[in-house]
Parts: C-alpha cells; sequence; structure tokens
C-alpha cells in the first residue's frame, strides 16, 4: 500500500491512541480521586477497628441478635470490618465470653446490672462483682421485658396470672428476677405461679407453644414471639397500668433501672400502645479494661450511621441519642464513650454526676469483695449467702440501695 493510500489509515490510528491515553488518563484521576475521596471520609470518622470485632448477644431470632446483625452490616459495608456476633443461650454465658477476651462487648440485658452487683448467678466464687462499663443503650418503641401470653390461657387482667404456668429459664436470672418483679406488680411471687422449667429463651417459647407454660417473659418486639402469634393459641401482651403507683413502686424497688413505658411496637400491640415497664435493651457493655480507641469508635459509628441501620432490625430506631438516658444509668460508662459524648456535646453535668455516682458503687462493692474474699467459707451455699450479707451491710454503710429484695 502506498504511503499516500496509508494516511487517512494512520491519521485515525493517531486519533484512536490519543482518545485511549485521555480515557486512561480520566481513569486513573477517577481511581485517584475515589481513594482521596474515602481516604477523607475515613479521616473525617477517625476510628480505629481490628479487622474483626465480636459481640456476645442474646441467641439468634431475638432483637438483639437481629440489630447486631444490621450494625455489622453497616461496619462491612463502609469499613471492611467483620462484626462476629456469638450468641449466648444465658446471662452468664454471654459474660463469661467478654470477661475471657473472646468477644470484645457484650449487647444484652440487665445481666449487666447483676454482674456488676455481684448477685445471682454472679454471686458464685468465680464471678463477684464486675467492674462493667456501658458503651450505649437502647430504649425502643417496644419494651426490654414484658409477659407474652397464650391468649387461650384465660388471662384479662395481670392479677389473673396467679396460678398459671409461667417460664423459669435455667442459668438467665436477669430474665427470671424481672418476672419476679413484674409479678410483684399484682402481689405475687413464684409461689404464686406453676414455674416450668426450660433451658434457654427460645427454649420459652417452645413451651408456650406445645402448652408446657401459659407465658412467657421476653421483649414486646422479640421475633419469636411471632410464633405465638401465629400459632392456634395466639398472643397477648399483659399490661401494667401506670395509675396505680404502689404497684409501680413494687417493681421500681426491685429493679430501679425499669421505668414505666408505653409500647407500641410488637405484634398484636394496638396503635396507642400499651402499659409495660422497659430498659435498656440491649445494653451494649465491656468493662473497666476494654480498649479506649475501640470502644470510642464503636459508639461513634453506631451514632453517625443510626439512619442506615435504624429500620434493618425490629426495635433498632431505640439506639438514637436522645434516648441514652445517661443521667438515669445504673452502670457507669466506658471513658471511650464518654469522650465521644462530650465531643457531640451529649455529656451533661447530671450525667458526670450519675457516673461517678456509679463509679464510687462500683468501689463500694470490690472493697466488701476484696475484703471477704481471702477468709469466705468453702461450701457454695454458705459461701453465696454470707457474700450476699457481706454485699449488703457495705451498700447499707455507704447509703446505697441494696437490691436486697426479691433476689
Amino acid at each position: 500500500m502506498s504511503q499516500s493510500g496509508a494516511g487517512p489509515y494512520f491519521f485515525v490510528l493517531c486519533q484512536l491512541r490519543k482518545l485511549f491515553f485521555l480515557l486512561y488518563k480520566v481513569s486513573v484521576c477517577g481511581v485517584a480521586l475515589s481513594c482521596l475521596v474515602q481516604a477523607a471520609s475515613a479521616a473525617e470518622i477517625d476510628v480505629q477497628f481490628p479487622k474483626t470485632i465480636a459481640w456476645s448477644a442474646y441467641p439468634t431470632g431475638t432483637g438483639g441478635y437481629s440489630q447486631a446483625v444490621a450494625i455489622g452490616n453497616i461496619l462491612q459495608r463502609q469499613y471492611k470490618v467483620n462484626l462476629r456476633v456469638i450468641p449466648g443461650r444465658n446471662d452468664v454465658s454471654r459474660l463469661a465470653t467478654l470477661r475471657a477476651g473472646r468477644v470484645h462487648f457484650s449487647a444484652g440485658g440487665s445481666e449487666s446490672v447483676y454482674a456488676q452487683e455481684g448477685i445471682l448467678n454472679f454471686a458464685s466464687r468465680i464471678w463477684g462483682p464486675q467492674p462493667i462499663r456501658a458503651l450505649m443503650s437502647n430504649y425502643s418503641d417496644s419494651c426490654s421485658f414484658t409477659f407474652a401470653m397464650a391468649s387461650d390461657a384465660g388471662v384479662e387482667t395481670i392479677d389473673d396470672i396467679k396460678g398459671k404456668r409461667l417460664t423459669f429459664v435455667q442459668g438467665a436470672p436477669s430474665l427470671n428476677n424481672a418476672t419476679s418483679a413484674l409479678l410483684s406488680y399484682a402481689n405475687l411471687t413464684w409461689d404464686d405461679v406453676i414455674p416450668v422449667e426450660v433451658g434457654g429463651y427460645n427454649a420459652s417459647i417452645d413451651a408456650v407453644l406445645n402448652n408446657r407454660a401459659d407465658m412467657a417473659g421476653g421483649a414486646c418486639n422479640s421475633p419469636p414471639f411471632l410464633r405465638i402469634e401465629a400459632s392456634p393459641r395466639g398472643l397477648t401482651f399483659a399490661r401494667f397500668p401506670h395509675d396505680d403507683a404502689e404497684a409501680v413502686e413494687r417493681v421500681r424497688s426491685r429493679l430501679p433501672w425499669y421505668v414505666p413505658h408505653i409500647a407500641i411496637e410488637g405484634p398484636t400491640i394496638p396503635a396507642e400502645g400499651i402499659q409495660v415497664f422497659t430498659s435498656a435493651y440491649p445494653l451494649l457493655v465491656g468493662l473497666d479494661s476494654s480498649d479506649d480507641a475501640l470502644a470510642y469508635s464503636m459508639v461513634k459509628v453506631m451514632h453517625q450511621h443510626f439512619d442506615e441501620y435504624k429500620n434493618n432490625a425490629p426495635g433498632a430506631t431505640g439506639w438514637i441519642l436522645d434516648r441514652q438516658k445517661f443521667d438515669q444509668a445504673f452502670i457507669p460508662f466506658h471513658p471511650g464513650a464518654i469522650r465521644y459524648y462530650k465531643e457531640i456535646d451529649a455529656w451533661t453535668d447530671a450525667a458526670e454526676a450519675n457516673n461517678q455516682k456509679n463509679l464510687h458503687r462500683q468501689a463500694v462493692l470490690r472493697t466488701a469483695w476484696d475484703s471477704f474474699f481471702p477468709n469466705a467459707p468453702e461450701g457454695y451455699m454458705e459461701f453465696e449467702q454470707t457474700w450476699i450479707t457481706v454485699r449488703e451491710n457495705a451498700l447499707e454503710e455507704a447509703g446505697l440501695i441494696t437490691l436486697g429484695e426479691g433476689l
């Protein structure tokens, strides 16, 4: 082919080369810009995470577990961090993994208070009062604990619970003590009902479904309650009218971290809601030894990405900042969490005063335990009973509530 004939082809080839080079530059610049944006975003968030974070939580299918998974999805998408959620069938197992360092944090319930206090299953020689530290609390539109009853059980009012079959979850003092407190609303105790022992939370639902029990305790929006609703027995939630001041006080004297509440979220609950009690559930906690930067980062991400996970699990809306109730908490907060709350001006003087009060309570309990333990009785029952007496005396001397009634 002559040089003149090749001219048009040569011109086209040159133009294509220029086009490819231009596209290459645009692509490279685009990647660079994307990296810069990601780097700027990471710098703005300023979080520090290991490649894998571990939480303990209630069993699969519960609201707490579902919320942990929803938050884990955010960590994976935004930070390439895996959140491993380890389900614990009872109170001790959830906090045992935390104390052993197998998980970084625990998303549980009232067991954190009982561990702080060194009572119930935590009154044993291998436990005692624990230096629990709160990171964040969930006060949802549901409720943390109430009675879910089979509709065919014939319970019209809370007084009708007398003589009914009520699940008792082995190894779950937080559930069983909450049950005891709610029974006290109607001046009832475990002696006034028929306890049905079950091996775990989900087993309590099965007991109702299989007609071994008439009712079980749990969060209003707990997914397993949908099974009771769909069953031939049907689902009805107990109601605890707030206008009976003496009944309300009986409950709160046993569980001071429980507050009267209107629940509007949960199966069979009408739009106007029902009067119940609630507490923080889940309550995300660590220990005083939990890493400061990790606690700070966890709280920061959960706050800043709230809108992205709030609708992805039942009750997740309760993690919102304005429901944290810093000045009413019964457990001190972790310094890493406090650092973030101070950064966003959410930590008040009242919050700090309450936190110092809770730290003082833990110090009183720790001093009592350290004084008691070296010469403690060897027998299991004698050990526990003596410790409970020592504990209550120490709290009374310090002018602090003992939580002794109903335990």
